[in-house]
């Protein structure tokens, strides 16, 4: 199963995260399966690759807590909402 999570950078007392798609087994530092945007806690800046985040939601994957607000606040499921709808009418 595919998670998409915060995986930690940056130095000590300036985190900054990436949002990667990574599996459920492998650790938080682990080796990603692909790259899907970053935030800034300290700056409050966020950058998310919407389309491969539809893409790895689509084919199942299930965002954490953190994530999930992330997403929520950018309109990500809005977006995963209608491309859905559109689908099936």
């Amino acid at each position: 199963m595919v998670k998409l999570r915060l995986k930690r950078c940056g130095r000590k007392q300036r985190a900054i995260y990436r949002i990667v798609a990574i599996d459920v087994r492998s650790r938080r530092e682990g080796r990603a399966l692909r790259k899907v945007g970053f935030y800034d806690p300290i700056k409050h800046q966020t950058y998310l690759n919407v389309p491969l985040i539809l893409y790895f939601l689509e084919k199942g994957a299930q965002p954490t807590g953190t994530v999930h607000d992330i997403s929520k606040k950018a309109g990500v499921f809005m977006e995963f909402r209608l491309n859905h709808q559109s689908k099936f009418n």
